[in-house]
């Protein structure tokens, strides 16, 4: 006999076969309730239930014996039938009522359930929310959060109405790929409720980014939109000003890769989570502004066009804009190339020709040149991603690989002031080594400066202020700095360019064209000999005598002169750099975080 025992405490429901019948192994004998939940106690052998020991109603403890099943002979098990119920399996093409139910409602978050909204958007050549998160990661990786949420006004409108028309609150949020490494993604829907932020797409922002901030996921974000939504009557709030979306938003900068990512109109409460990202992509057709034009007409300021307020290429030229794109998929690829940069080292990448660099720089040393061909030919083909191209245009920034490592890389433009730091390059400089520091990237920078600029004008600017702000930055370094002196290598602004001095540096080298000096050398030898070119008559020989100066401070000054006092590391062939900076980074080290390393939103 086998004793048919209770696995816990529970009130018997049914009794499925009576005393007496025969049973085959894993058929159903009773079905016991516990905590709401059913139960189904089988046979673990063939046999003839004996005795029933409870009944239907009867409370059973853990362990109690239920019944007895009685052996049986090998002819009586194989004659005995196989409960229906387990014969048969169920119909595959049978669906669900529940699953049905949310496949059905699942159907009204897609695109291809609001074909009059998606031509509307398409006639304005833009593309949907959910294609551009289509198009940024991985296929068939995005994973969406928060999909069945509508608005939060069923006070005023049906739920078919909210259903069919505010699908995912107007906010589409979730986690994907790209490039095989998870990020957290968010994209304000422009075709619900013109993009506008709800009350409950606050609520799903609020778990993407705890999320993202737990589990140090870097952030894509498609800003378009209108700021705060009104009509949200379902929740008791009179300014909704106690919000922790913006607060939980800016906790995330220099704890992971920030990206916002702007086609359209983004204003008010887009435009403010916009600014705290690390790195703003906007396609030419964009507006960008803290407030729309029902703002601004509020406020007496005045009516206008949404076109008229913030245009891209006004927020290109002052630096809100960090990449110009023309549209909305030049914009996910920016956003992929630049996420990509974070994702350590390559281990297939193309070196472009190194002779090239050779020729970078001209022969005739007041002759300008462009150093964006210096960042290329040092850069992994395909790699540099230019940033903030349409500010501070005095200092180049971009990232990039070398040799496949990730870096950041900065370069002295001399097509503009000769190369001299105002306070928009200092500004931007002093901006990206915070970034490169936030995110683990070491930094290559190319110097070719007569130093910061000077005059009354530029005082105006807060000249002061604006460039010791790179001091200030490169100070808090946590990554190698690598220096190339291409050619001018002045006075502050060349140490600013090099971390604060040239052995605040991993290691500084120069080209064979550098030329160094406490200030310009033109300007040296005017002050510094002054009364030797005052004593000779004005002309042809005062002249011959100031080229005669500049001469020997040149030599003086030669990349050559300055390897030999020791004041830099060494003189290489330009076809060499790469193979300098790649010794480079593979001996430094990035130092671990100390405390929060903040990137600041300008």
């Amino acid at each position: 006999m086998q004793d048919i025992r209770s696995p816990l405490q529970a009130q018997v429901v049914q009794w499925l076969v009576a005393a007496g019948e025969s049973v085959a192994a894993g058929d159903v004998l009773v079905i016991l309730e516990a905590m709401k939940m059913e139960h189904e106690i089988r046979a673990l052998q063939a046999g003839r239930l004996a005795e029933l020991y409870f009944q239907a109603g009867e409370t059973v403890g853990e362990g109690e014996v239920l019944g007895t099943l009685a052996p049986l002979s090998e002819a009586a098990v194989s004659a005995v039938p196989v409960q229906p119920q387990l014969a048969e399996p169920p119909v595959a093409s049978a669906q669900r009522a529940d699953l049905k139910k949310l496949q059905d409602r699942l159907a009204f978050t897609q695109d291809a359930q609001r074909p009059e909204a998606v031509a509307k958007r398409h006639a304005t050549g833009l593309r949907t929310a959910r294609e551009n998160i289509a198009d940024l990661c991985d296929e068939g990786t995005f994973v969406e959060y928060g999909a069945l949420a509508v608005a939060a006004q069923s006070r005023r409108r049906s739920a078919d109405d909210l259903v069919r028309n505010t699908p995912a609150d107007g906010m589409v949020t979730g986690i994907g790929c790209i490039y095989g490494q998870r990020v957290v993604v968010m994209a304000y829907d422009f075709t619900v409720l013109a993009g506008t932020q709800g009350m409950r797409n606050h609520q799903k922002t609020d778990r993407m980014l705890g999320v993202a901030l737990q589990n140090k996921l870097p952030v894509v974000l498609f800003a378009e939109g209108g700021g705060g939504r009104p009509g949200d009557v379902d929740v008791a709030i009179v300014a909704g000003l106690n919000l922790a979306t913006f607060a939980s938003f800016a906790r995330l900068n220099g704890q992971v890769p920030v990206v916002g990512v702007v086609a359209g109109r983004c204003f008010a409460g887009n435009a403010a989570l916009l600014g705290c990202c690390d790195v703003i992509i906007a396609t030419a057709g964009s507006n960008i502004g803290m407030g729309g034009p029902a703002m601004v007409e509020g406020g007496g300021l005045g009516v206008f066009k949404p076109e008229q307020i913030g245009p891209s290429n006004i927020q290109h030229g002052n630096g809100v804009i960090d990449i110009l794109v023309d549209n909305e998929a030049q914009a996910v690829a920016a956003a992929r190339h630049y996420l990509s940069c974070f994702q350590g080292a390559q281990t297939e990448w193309q070196a472009p020709p190194p002779e090239a660099l050779r020729d970078v720089v001209p022969e005739t040393r007041v002759r300008v040149y462009d150093t964006r061909a210096a960042m290329q030919g040092i850069a992994d083909e395909g790699s540099l991603l230019p940033l903030r191209t349409g500010f501070g245009v005095g200092i180049h920034t971009a990232l990039a690989r070398i040799a496949g490592r990730p870096v950041g890389l900065m370069a002295n433009n001399p097509l503009h002031l000769g190369g001299a730091i105002d306070a928009d390059a200092a500004d931007k400089a002093a901006r990206f080594m915070q970034l490169c520091n936030a995110h683990g990237l070491p930094i290559v920078s190319l110097v070719d400066t007569p130093g910061f600029m000077v005059g009354p004008d530029t005082e105006a600017t807060a000249q002061v202020r604006h460039v010791s702000r790179m001091f200030v930055a490169a100070a808090h370094l946590r990554v190698p700095m690598l220096s190339v002196v291409l050619r001018k290598g002045y006075g502050l602004g060349a140490m600013a360019m090099t971390g604060g001095g040239f052995h605040e540096t991993l290691s500084t080298v120069a080209w064979p064209t550098g030329e160094f000096g406490g200030m310009g050398l033109e300007g040296a030898v005017r002050l510094g000999y002054r009364k030797e070119l005052e004593a000779a008559p004005e002309g042809p020989e005062r002249e011959a005598l100031f080229e005669q100066l500049l001469a020997q401070q040149y030599d003086n000054g030669s990349a050559i002169n300055m390897a030999a006092t020791l004041e830099i590391d060494a003189v290489i062939d330009p076809a060499d750099t790469r193979e300098w900076l790649v010794a480079g980074l593979q001996a430094g080290r990035v130092k671990p975080c100390e405390g929060r390393l903040a990137i600041d939103a300008w």
